[in-house]
């Protein structure tokens, strides 16, 4: 496997359950484990998976000529209630705002990503379901 197809973290414990981590030299991020100081693991996660999904979209959409003046993701997880707590399903919510923005579109580009092109959404368990809300103004 080439190195340009590897990917590292680096991840130091500071105190109880919060850890700082990124890659070994850039800028780092606060995780905790107890999601009272920073975002917590599994919050990440939904956040990776958001910011992944909406880069493509952007990318896709700028290839379609769409310029952007607003766009905004939520993402919920639904978590097992027994151990382990994984994720059984994701639902995302799109809200984006542009010139020659419609509806089609925009589903035409989430489709893409969630489907096709994002890699942390293809890096869960296949038996996750995942759907999404659109709002196009």
């Amino acid at each position: 496997m080439a190195a340009s197809n590897l990917r590292f973290a680096s991840i130091s414990w500071q105190q109880g359950l919060r850890f700082t981590a990124g890659a070994p030299g850039g800028p780092t991020i606060t995780l905790d484990g107890d999601g009272e100081v920073a975002p917590s693991p599994v919050v990440a996660l939904l956040m990776a998976a958001g910011t992944c999904a909406g880069s493509d979209v952007v990318l896709i959409l700028e290839k379609m000529r769409i310029r952007l003046t607003e766009f905004r993701i939520e993402v919920t997880g639904t978590r097992r209630e027994t151990e382990p707590k994984r994720l059984v399903a994701l639902q995302f919510a799109f809200h984006l705002r542009g010139e020659g923005l419609d509806e089609a579109k925009a589903r035409r580009a989430i489709d893409l990503s969630l489907e096709k092109y994002c890699s942390v959404v293809a890096s869960l368990a296949p038996d996750i379901p995942i759907g999404y809300d659109v709002d196009v103004g």
